[in-house]
């Protein structure tokens, strides 16, 4: 798995800037719409289903990434509409400060576009995140007209990424396809089975709840018939057994020997 790199070179200080120690609180402009907002939770809340065993990323959308101390005076701040970094402590977070995250930035990105942001996202912030960031996987995805752009970091300079036959782009960092579906981007196994959502998981689980519970049901009935019909055959035996005695009883009583008949 490609990760991120770190600068080749410590993040410049200017006189008279001090780095935060402390965290810092996240200073990005509200979502656009409601669809930006669902599309955000999707990627978040589906990737740590899939991933709940493990704690070693973190996935989340919309808050401040603070790269350099330049920010801090001049409020320039950059924030994705969704990351994702490896390699790191899973845990809740005001902001993304790389100086206090041993200078680790994004593997992934995913911008979700809109007529105020497209230009940027595709202009100044796909330069951001493959000059200074250097995220290895760049995408970006409009939420109205369904434009779907992927883009890998090769020899320092983004290539867009070819999608598959069903149009899904590869992330080697995710070890997973996104595409779409329905409306939204959505993440695929490498086999192309759509990776659920928490509710789309509960559905899937309630569905095979009641499928085990009418297995569990119709085994029951068929034990139970089956256990009618052990004892049906067993009292037809005891009775034809009975009906053998008391023939062979008869027959002694008249002097004849059963077993000559």
């Amino acid at each position: 798995m490609t990760i991120a790199k770190e600068p080749d070179f410590p993040i410049s200080i200017s006189e008279g800037i001090v780095l935060p120690t402390e965290e810092i609180y996240s200073d990005e402009p509200p979502l656009e719409t409601e669809l930006h907002l669902r599309q955000i939770i999707l990627l978040i809340s589906s990737l740590e289903l899939l991933w709940k065993d493990r704690n070693d990323f973190y996935a989340v959308g919309n808050i401040s990434i603070y790269y350099s101390p330049e920010q801090i005076k001049t409020r320039d701040y950059r924030g994705p509409d969704f990351f994702v970094v490896l390699d790191t402590v899973r845990k809740f977070r005001k902001s993304w400060a790389v100086w206090q995250e041993n200078y680790k930035f994004p593997n992934v990105i995913v911008e979700v576009l809109s007529p105020s942001t497209a230009r940027v996202d595709r202009g100044k912030k796909k330069i951001l995140y493959q000059d200074t960031f250097r995220t290895p996987e760049y995408f970006w995805f409009g939420p109205y007209n369904l434009e779907f752009v992927g883009f890998r970091l090769q020899n320092g300079v983004y290539q867009r990424i070819e999608p598959n036959e069903r149009g899904h782009l590869w992330s080697e960092q995710l070890g997973l396809y996104l595409g779409l579906h329905g409306k939204f981007l959505r993440y695929f196994t490498p086999e192309g089975e759509l990776v659920p959502s928490p509710e789309e998981n509960s559905v899937q689980e309630a569905a095979m709840r009641k499928q085990a519970e009418q297995r569990a049901e119709q085994a029951e009935q068929q034990a139970a018939q089956e256990a009618t019909m052990r004892k049906q055959a067993e009292q037809q035996a005891a009775q034809e057994a009975l009906k053998r005695e008391k023939l062979a009883a008869r027959l002694r009583q008249l002097n004849i020997d059963p077993d000559s008949i």
